[in-house]
């Protein structure tokens, strides 16, 4: 056995992970279709205005809205009907005194006119129109550059893109975008009785839960994950599949960082690269380990399931989303009771899973190796290392998954 070194506080280690971790820089462009979610890495310029061309935002007649002055229904102006515009037509015609020319909604107001007259403020047929209330300059009209100028700034570089902001960038008809890369992550599961999924178990083995929980919190926080793997239990082993993968972002390793005699990625890692922690004072996943390798951060996590998934949505997530270029995940969080007593640890913070029924909170956690105590869980409570229990009926905030 190993014994652990100081434990450092659940506070102190994401402070570490934190000033450690750095947003990459690396960028690349993608099609305008595949970039939602994703995070704008150059600051966006208009090089066309929005419309580009003064254009009706009514059915109606084009006029010059001077020939329509004194126009009411007691003694109407009328005006000669010369043509007819369609949306994405064009006409070299224009409207000369005592004219117009019928339009529909979108299409490009003709040279002279200055004004709409809706559709439903005329009367007429297909020589001339009675025009029933007058319009000033610019009536039902969107002029060109209304919605977007040449040469505003469109969206700033570090912007998430959404719907709303892809069709600024679709408005000028671009095709691709420049976004910041998606960090990649290695995931390499230890241990001499993890298996391959597909595989046939023979005594004593398990399947690998954890490089799959691990690859999604990746995925979700929008990095890329490389599941490479299972190392067995040997030093070198271990020290070759590191090195093998030190061209990803962040490496993953799940196992192997407690105190047993076969936790040796402690002992790889002391004579090759920083450890910055080992250890915290939590539950679950007192073991979780931080370490730098040849200027890649390395995170060990817990070998049990719930330990390791419960660390990778508390450490790794953060991490992922911050390298990404992402904001911070905003926490949900919900007020109930207990509907039981609880027990604390005192001396460590705990994360009780729990799930909601109705306004209380029901403890879901059953061990560390038991997934389910997530896969059923809505969320989870933090109890202080001071707490020895908290009483049925206390209210806590549930922070929801």
């Amino acid at each position: 056995m190993k014994p652990f070194g100081t434990l450092l506080t659940f506070s102190e280690a994401r402070s570490i992970v934190d000033a450690t971790i750095k947003p990459l820089s690396r960028s690349e462009s993608v099609g305008i279709d595949e970039s939602s979610g994703r995070v704008l890495a150059e600051t966006m310029v208009a090089c066309l205005s929005v419309p580009s061309f003064d254009r009706a935002a009514m059915d109606g007649y084009a006029v010059r809205a001077a020939d329509t002055a004194g126009s009411s229904l007691q003694n109407p102006g009328i005006l000669r009907v010369t043509g007819a515009l369609h949306a994405g037509e064009t006409l070299k015609m224009a409207v000369e005194a005592g004219e117009c020319f019928q339009i529909a909604t979108g299409a490009m107001v003709p040279f002279g006119a200055d004004a709409v007259v809706p559709v439903e403020n005329t009367e007429g047929d297909s020589g001339s129109v009675k025009v029933l209330k007058p319009v000033s300059t610019g009536a039902n009209l969107s002029q060109k550059g209304e919605d977007i100028k040449e040469g505003d700034t469109l969206l700033n570089a570090g912007l998430v893109l959404d719907a709303g902001k892809i069709g600024v960038l679709a408005s000028q008809g671009l095709t691709k975008v420049k976004v910041y890369a998606k960090p990649k992550a290695a995931i390499i599961s230890s241990g001499e009785e993890i298996a391959n999924l597909g595989s046939k178990l023979s005594p004593g083995k398990i399947y690998d839960i954890n490089s799959h929980t691990i690859a999604a919190v990746v995925k979700d926080n929008g990095g890329i994950p490389l599941i490479l793997g299972i190392v067995h239990d040997k030093p070198e082993e271990i020290e070759k599949k590191i090195a093998a993968v030190l061209d990803n972002d962040v490496i993953v390793i799940s196992g192997g960082s407690s105190v047993g005699e076969k936790d040796l990625l402690v002992d790889v890692l002391r004579g090759w690269g920083e450890i910055l922690f080992h250890g915290i004072q939590v539950k679950p996943g007192k073991p979780t380990l931080f370490a730098i390798v040849q200027g890649k951060p390395l995170f060990g996590m817990p070998g049990p399931p719930t330990s390791c998934l419960m660390q990778s949505l508390l450490f790794l997530a953060p991490a992922i989303r911050k390298m990404a270029c992402l904001p911070s995940k905003p926490e949900r969080k919900v007020a109930v009771k207990l509907a039981c007593r609880v027990s604390g640890l005192v001396g460590r913070k705990q994360f009780l899973n729990v799930r909601v029924e109705g306004d209380q909170a029901v403890p879901e956690f059953k061990k560390s190796g038991v997934i389910t105590s997530i896969a059923g869980a809505d969320g989870y409570i933090e109890i202080p290392a001071y707490i020895d229990f908290l009483e049925r009926g206390t209210t806590v905030n549930v922070t929801l998954f």
